[in-house]
């Protein structure tokens, strides 16, 4: 039934003048002008594309500007801003998880792991301090997305996954997206990756119960570490830094990571 402010199927709106018939011709033209329509857009996807495109770089812009620099978040250096508003983080996640890819807050990526809020990636990223000389080793690849934030801050980076398919599935995102400069390696992060090491900074994306020893061996002196340790619902961020061979300990924030598996287990404290 139609709402009370409607016109009734067939009635004329007294209000607006009746409008003449166009030609024959033209009517059949007009007909057709919607599946002309289609037919284009379908010949050049690169129209549909192109507005995606559009979308999703406004939803980042979003993104910064509501969920980093905002007075309450603080995210302040200007190239880390730039890495956040330029990697197409939807690309990073499940195509059903898209429409909310640049929401404030984690998003599931399969195998029981997840995607890090935004504003976590942009904290953590902040935290390295990163210089483009930089060789960055991370724990956790996940879906590749910190990877490719970093790709265009420093260097080199060399990251480790433990869940093979992310691992494989991360390779290929990074290596279609163009980010050459990331080395992907399935394995056990606890390890590390000793024949690239010394690193000048390790970012770990996964939360062990105690800082794996490997690790701060790997860690350049000067060097400056970024991990979560806790056990889950008890978990704290530090930022370490290696002076004089030892380490030097910051908590800089209580956060919640998907445990670190493997070698973590066995030595857990």
């Amino acid at each position: 039934m139609p709402a009370a402010s409607d016109t009734p199927p067939g009635a004329t709106d007294a209000a607006a003048p009746a409008t003449p018939r166009p030609p024959g011709r033209l009517r059949l033209a007009m007909g057709l002008l919607p599946a002309l329509l289609g037919t284009a857009i379908a010949n050049n996807p690169s129209t549909a594309a192109d507005g995606a495109a559009s979308t999703y770089a406004a939803a980042r812009q979003r993104m910064v500007d509501q969920q980093l620099i905002a007075d309450w978040r603080g995210i302040s250096n200007p190239q880390v801003l730039r890495a956040m508003a330029t990697v197409p983080r939807h690309e990073f996640v499940p195509p059903e998880m898209r429409p909310s890819a640049y929401e404030d807050h984690p998003l599931p990526i399969g195998h029981g792991q997840t995607i890090s809020q935004p504003y976590i990636v942009a904290f953590m990223t902040e935290q390295l301090a990163p210089q483009a000389s930089d060789r960055v080793l991370e724990i956790g690849t996940g879906s590749g997305y910190q990877a490719a934030i970093l790709a265009g801050l420093v260097r080199e980076v060399y990251s480790i996954e433990i869940v093979e398919p992310l691992a494989k599935r991360a390779t290929a995102d990074l290596a279609r997206l163009g980010y050459h400069n990331v080395r992907v390696r399935h394995g056990d992060g606890y390890q590390g990756w000793p024949e690239a090491a010394p690193f000048d900074s390790i970012i770990v994306t996964c939360a062990p119960d105690h800082v794996p020893q490997p690790l701060v061996d790997q860690l350049r002196e000067g060097g400056r570490m970024v991990i979560p340790v806790g056990d889950f619902g008890d978990q704290n961020l530090f930022l370490l830094r290696k002076r004089g061979g030892r380490l030097e300990r910051e908590r800089i924030l209580p956060v919640r990571f998907v445990p670190m598996t493997g070698t973590a287990e066995s030595h857990q404290r």
